[in-house]
């Protein structure tokens, strides 16, 4: 599908500023949606919103469908009932990084504090609402209140080291631990209504405003999830339910020996014979959260990289195909238009970019990948069609400033010729690069307009921790930064459009005119 020419800018939650610690969905998020507004900008971008599990990564959750309780503001839940101000306390928290052991241990001690606040005083109002809210979602939300509930029990041990009978699920082992945890799965369902709860009405402040949300799916889910435990069959696992091969992609622009994800591969085959009911699923649930989704490594719905469990590196893989047209036209039918960002990064085959075409998907442009080569790079402004997004760089990228530093001579100078600058402010030459290019959309990472260095890199592919703890400080979203950027979009044609009034039928402007003669 056609977007508006239109810019926005990316910033995961987490990299919200704050007294707790780590970003979440209180005062600091909505200042920043009128950031936006300040600047011009359409569209918020941000990263996976599910409960994270290994390295803190959004794109490793225990969940396809849950979302983070980290991002729960306690402000919030002071201010709606749910806490008390006392219960806040004094936190001291690092105000430009995540330090996620200690933010995880004091925003879990809040969160059930809250809970037992919600049993006492009987829901004040909200046990009706919370209610709804589990029976609406109880397709995912038993299955992974259950499997946090045993997470816990079992010490945070990965489900399959637990006991054989409920790894397996067999139904007697499921009777009895339900019944046994019934109140840590009561809680984990709670925690579930309070996000949902905050961000419904984030979204709702953000859209009244002229913002549009830009989510992401990451294609695979993580082996320590609640939809690889519940859902085995739909994964490529041995009778004992261990991997039998993990995902990743061969050696690219970020990695000699390509990436090494890990996680499970689909059962593609079983998955068409179901209608790819438990995707349309998924995707129907995303959009309920967000207006746009960046469908993350799309190259894997045409064919990818399958590796045999165990082995150290990507490089030993072979491309399997993967479910083509047919599971986008599985999901057109069910859900109708799909605002799907494709992300088309790495190894790219015209059978890749056709299955993109086919449905219209804009692709991604990322500037910082356009200076090594030749006049023909596709990454290069020039070599556009419009029907795309570009960035200056990702949450997988360097910072501008970061990058452009540690670029070879012979590449420095090809980034200098094309702008014709001498690259004292590389980050908005680069900026204005994509503003005023011929992509349907801009979007650019928030440390970019801050003019941030690598200190403020969000991720590290390849690298086991050590990401995701980028946060900015609640004094740099300036005035004249808002005016700076406005004025990029007035300049290049993205402001956003002031909606025209609806147009009012013959017949209603007689029957006005009657009342008001009357």
């Amino acid at each position: 599908m056609r977007f508006p020419r239109s810019s926005g800018l990316l910033l995961h939650p987490t990299s919200l500023p704050g007294r707790f610690g780590i970003g979440d969905l209180g005062a600091e998020a909505y200042r920043f949606v009128d950031f936006l507004v300040r600047s011009g900008q359409s569209l918020w971008q941000m990263m996976p919103l599910g409960p994270t599990g290994y390295g803190d990564s959004p794109y490793q959750c225990f969940s396809a469908f849950a979302g983070n309780p980290l991002l729960v503001s306690p402000e919030k839940l002071v201010s709606d009932g749910y806490l008390l101000s006392a219960d806040l306390g004094t936190p001291s928290f690092p105000d430009n990084q995540v330090d996620y052991g200690p933010v995880i241990a004091y925003k879990t001690a809040l969160l059930k504090q809250s809970f037992l606040h919600f049993q006492r005083q009987a829901g004040f109002g909200q046990k009706e609402a919370f209610a709804s809210f589990c029976q609406k979602n109880a397709p995912w939300l038993e299955d992974y209140a259950l499997f946090m509930a045993l997470k816990k029990a079992h010490g945070g041990a990965v489900w399959n080291e637990w006991g054989r009978d409920i790894a397996q699920r067999e139904p007697e082992a499921i009777r009895r631990w339900s019944q046994s945890l019934a109140e840590s799965m009561l809680m984990e369902e709670y925690f579930q209504f309070l996000f949902f709860q905050q961000w419904a009405k984030l979204k709702r402040y953000a859209n009244e405003k002229g913002i549009k949300i830009i989510g992401d799916i990451p294609i695979f889910v993580a082996y320590d999830s609640a939809d690889a435990w519940s859902h085995p069959e739909m994964f490529y696992f041995d009778s004992e339910r261990r991997l039998t091969h993990v995902a990743g992609v061969p050696p690219d622009y970020f990695s000699p020996t390509g990436q090494l994800w890990g996680n499970p591969l689909y059962r593609w085959d079983l998955m068409a014979q179901q209608g790819f009911a438990w995707w349309i699923e998924r995707l129907r649930m995303v959009f309920t959260l967000v207006d746009i989704v960046r469908l993350d490594h799309f190259r894997g719905f045409e064919a990818y990289w399958e590796v045999l469990a165990g082995e150290k590196t990507a490089v030993n893989g072979r491309w399997v195909k993967g479910p083509e047209a047919a599971f986008f036209e599985a999901a057109q039918k069910a859900l109708g238009e799909l605002p799907i960002i494709a992300e088309d990064l790495g190894v790219i085959t015209p059978p890749v970019e056709a299955l993109r075409d086919r449905f219209a998907f804009p692709g991604m442009k990322v500037l910082q990948f356009a200076f090594d080569s030749d006049p023909d790079n596709p990454y290069l402004p020039h070599n556009y069609l419009p029907n795309c997004v570009v960035y200056s760089g990702t949450h997988d990228n360097d910072t501008t400033v970061g990058w452009f530093a540690t670029r070879p001579p012979e590449e420095r100078k090809a980034v200098l010729e094309y702008l014709a600058r001498d690259g004292h402010d590389i980050t908005r030459d680069l900026m204005r690069l994509a503003f005023s290019s011929t992509a349907d959309l801009a979007i650019v990472p928030l440390q970019d307009v801050l003019r941030l260095s690598t200190e403020a890199r969000m991720n590290h592919p390849g690298q086991p921790s050590g990401n995701w703890t980028w946060r900015y400080k609640s004094d740099a979203l300036t005035d004249q930064l808002a005016h700076e950027l406005r004025e990029m979009m007035r300049i290049y044609g993205r402001l956003p459009r002031k909606k025209e009034p609806e147009p009012i039928a013959p017949g209603e402007q007689v029957s006005q005119k009657a009342t008001c003669a009357g």
